[in-house]
């Protein structure tokens, strides 16, 4: 099962989801991430995150979503709202589900407030990937509209 994670940069959001979900999952389970509008490069302060966090990083980069080398089966966008953003919807028969997150890489502050902000983003991805992970996938995937019942609840929750 392939999972997308994705945002307009994949410079931030989408990549710590990627390098959490791939360092928790099982065989069988990958995560790749994308942006519709890739930023080019990652942002230093997820890839140090991800790095302090004991989550390797290699062959991480920025990539759009023309671009994929898998198909999803399941498209998470992992856009915020306070900025206003417009998550990019990607078409396709995949189950699509929405875990909003506000994007700690447009902070202003000072750098523990910045810090701060992303270590509330990684707690929030990390307990998303748990509860993911936690369900019963083999029944799920029988059941698409319970299968997106719970994705969509997970995208509430909040550590």
């Amino acid at each position: 099962m392939n999972v997308l994670f994705l945002c307009t940069g994949n410079s931030c959001r989408s990549v710590l989801s990627e390098g959490t979900f791939n360092h928790l999952a099982p065989d069988g389970l990958k995560a790749i991430s994308a942006g519709s509008q890739p930023a080019g490069k990652l942002h230093p302060r997820a890839v140090a995150l991800l790095h302090r966090k004991g989550i390797s990083t290699e062959g991480y980069y920025s990539k759009s979503w023309d671009a994929l080398p898998v198909t999803p089966d399941i498209v998470v966008t992992v856009c915020g709202s306070a900025a206003g953003e417009t998550c990019p919807a990607y078409l396709g028969p995949v189950l699509r589900t929405h875990w909003g997150l506000d994007d700690p890489g447009h902070v202003d502050g000072t750098d523990d407030e910045i810090e701060a902000a992303f270590e509330r983003t990684y707690a929030i991805i990390l307990a998303r990937t748990q509860a993911f992970l936690a369900l019963p996938l083999d029944e799920l995937k029988a059941d698409r509209n319970r299968f997106k019942a719970e994705l969509d609840r997970i995208g509430t929750l909040l550590p």
